[in-house]
């Protein structure tokens, strides 16, 4: 009976999703409807991970691994923020310190092994060498806020924003702009 009732409803034929339908007034069984909210927002996961005790995070659909490694080939007349080079099964991959990227000091050789976060960007696979490694992370895109105001210099120019977590701040790091290790106003092509 209830079948015959909802097919005889106009509503049931638009293309109304079933919460627009409940709040119309349907003669239909919503009582599991989950929350509207639930049904619109979207998620993303990011692989985080720490520079000088700061929490960053990468969209993981930009991370190729990650791993730990400290042998790197020393690039003569590179910018200071190029760590060296090193071969990954075949690969010359690029290490980029991201401390001098964000405009901290490099890191020391005494300092513990870097780890290295291997992104893909649009030209290459690069690493970005950082302190420690954290977790994927899966958070709510409505809860995104733009970088704080107390982000300045260089550090503003790679954070595409912020989330706020349980005690901490995690930083969106934008990936293109983190292994450009060319000086600010310069073209890769010059």
């Amino acid at each position: 009976m209830r079948r015959a009732i909802l097919a005889a409803d106009p509503l049931f034929h638009t293309s109304m999703d079933p919460y627009e339908q409940y709040q119309a007034g349907t003669e239909a069984d919503y009582t599991s409807l989950p929350d509207r909210r639930s049904l619109t927002m979207a998620s993303r996961q990011y692989a985080t991970f720490e520079v000088a005790d700061q929490l960053f995070g990468l969209d993981v659909a930009k991370v190729q691994e990650v791993l730990s490694f400290d042998q790197y080939t020393p690039v003569p007349l590179a910018p200071e923020s190029v760590g060296g080079l090193f071969n990954l099964r075949g690969q010359v991959i690029a290490a980029v310190d991201l401390r001098v990227q964000l405009g901290l000091p490099p890191r020391t050789k005494s300092a513990e092994p870097a780890m290295n976060v291997i992104v893909k960007t649009d030209e290459e696979s690069v690493s970005l060498l950082v302190d420690r490694i954290g977790e994927v992370v899966t958070l709510q895109e409505d809860t995104f806020e733009p970088p704080p105001d107390t982000l300045q210099g260089r550090a503003r120019q790679l954070i595409t924003g912020a989330f706020k977590l349980d005690g901490r701040l995690l930083l969106a790091l934008d990936t293109q702009k983190a292994v450009n290790t060319n000086p600010p106003g310069t073209n890769r092509e010059e």
